[in-house]
């Protein structure tokens, strides 16, 4: 019979091939205890009334991706040995040897077990969701049930519990050379543990982002990185707690500045993520707007968490570049022109539009030539936008979306030009606010790339 320490082999070689893999696996799972605290969820509906159908589906959607990334962990022929045994207790072995077989496997006295009862328990859930699915009303019990026979699972689980420990060594780390190189430099022992702890964090959100897809349009994909950015917003919230922490015991002045100024940016990005681009998410997963919705969350959330890493490391070395770190860092100066340049585009649309107004067929190129464009902006330039500007923005663009071709025909154009050029006047306001960024100092407006840009699309 095989000892402890040969049953632990295949388990240990499958981490160290597969890293990457449990590292997602770690992420799921956390994932998935955190999405049934309705804090977390972006809905604005009434509990009592919600159907919690979407969010399920959700559910078992990252169900399905744990299990997928279960059958590549545990090897053939050990799941075949496994579902043979589970064959096996179900139609030939007495209730002596069942119980025995149980009893065995909920000691988890191995990783190798824990692997196991964490891939039967979770095809078990999967199963029972399915059938609560077919239903196609979720009450807010059922939901909350749900959430307790998975957490139950996931806290239980001896191996592969991710809240045994606040920071796991085996996945919470300082990824970068040269940050590692800063953190072992300083010599004030408070500080060093605070910054290292911050840095931690960082890299675990950054972590975390990395487990979101963002090119797919596979639903399941789709729905795990929607359980991923939901994960998110609690672990943000962990990280703000303890920056508040951290800054109390931290002696240095101009440090304390730049880690308060590090966690309103986190509060201000993440109310731009959670109560406006993913607000009432469920309802747009069947739309086209729903894969945009997450890869702009990501986007904010990315830029955000990258930022904030340079910022520090640059307190401490300002000769270290954002993408010595980050292969593709873009610096606030570029987001900033940027953001600039495609205001500018969209203003010098709508001044198109103004001029070609008193012609039908001319106003309606134009017209359409502005909702090509304004795909564009929503696809890449949304993400860039600041908390309070962005609802004006998303208002405009679903007036303008839902503007018919006759609509722009008739004598009712000339109501819709007043919104527009009300629009106008809030476009050169925004304009005027970025151009007096500090990092927009003393820069000019790229004609160019507006020029170029426009072009593109009329």
């Amino acid at each position: 019979m095989p000892t402890r320490e040969e049953k632990e082999d295949w388990v240990t070689r499958s981490k160290q091939e597969n890293t990457i893999l449990f590292s997602e696996l770690d992420i799921l799972l956390r994932g998935l205890d955190r999405y049934f605290n309705l804090e977390n969820l972006t809905f604005s509906e009434s509990v009592a009334i919600k159907n919690f159908y979407e969010e399920l589906v959700t559910v078992r959607d990252s169900i399905l991706r744990v299990l997928g990334i279960l059958e590549v962990v545990i090897p053939e022929s050990k799941k075949n040995a496994y579902w043979f045994q589970k064959y096996t207790e179900t139609k030939y072995l007495p209730a002596s040897k069942i119980d025995a077989f149980r009893k065995d496997l909920y000691r988890q006295d191995t990783p190798e077990k824990g692997l196991y009862l964490l891939y039967d328990s979770f095809i078990n859930i999967k199963g029972l969701i399915t059938d609560l699915l077919r239903t196609g009303n979720i009450s807010y019990t059922g939901f909350t049930n749900i959430g307790h026979l998975i957490n139950k699972e996931i806290r239980e689980n001896i191996f592969f519990n991710p809240f045994k420990k606040n920071l796991n060594p085996e996945f919470d780390t300082i990824s970068n050379a040269a940050i590692s190189g800063i953190v072992r430099s300083l010599t004030g022992n408070e500080e060093k543990k605070q910054i290292s702890l911050i840095y931690i964090y960082l890299f675990r959100l950054a972590r975390t982002l990395s487990f979101v897809e963002i090119t797919t349009q596979r639903s399941v994909s789709l729905h795990s990185s929607l359980m991923v950015l939901i994960l998110l917003r609690s672990e943000i919230s962990v990280f703000r707690s303890y920056i508040e922490k951290a800054t109390r015991k931290i002696k240095n002045p101009e440090l304390q500045g730049l880690l308060h100024a590090i966690s309103y940016q986190f509060t201000m990005e993440t109310k731009r993520v959670y109560l406006q681009e993913l607000k009432d998410i469920s309802r747009v997963k069947k739309s086209v707007n729903f894969r945009g919705k997450i890869e702009n969350s990501h986007g904010i959330l990315k830029n955000l968490t990258e930022h904030s890493i340079v910022q520090i490391t640059q307190f401490y070395n300002p000769e270290i570049k954002g993408e010595e770190i980050f292969p593709s860092f873009i610096t606030k100066v570029e987001q900033s022109l940027r953001l600039r340049e495609d205001i500018f585009a969209l203003h010098k649309f709508i001044s198109l539009l103004e001029k070609k107004a008193a012609v039908p067929q001319d106003r309606l190129k134009v017209f359409e030539s502005l909702k090509n464009y304004m795909l564009y902006f929503e696809s890449f330039t949304f993400r860039l936008l600041r908390y309070d500007d962005y609802e004006e923005f998303v208002l405009f663009f679903n007036e303008l979306n839902s503007i018919t071709t006759e609509m722009m025909r008739d004598s009712g154009f000339y109501k819709i030009m007043e919104k527009v050029m009300h629009f106008k006047i809030f476009l050169e306001t925004t304009l005027r606010h970025i151009g007096n960024r500090a990092e927009l100092d003393a820069t000019d407006v790229d004609s160019e790339r507006i020029k170029n840009l426009i072009n593109q699309y009329w």
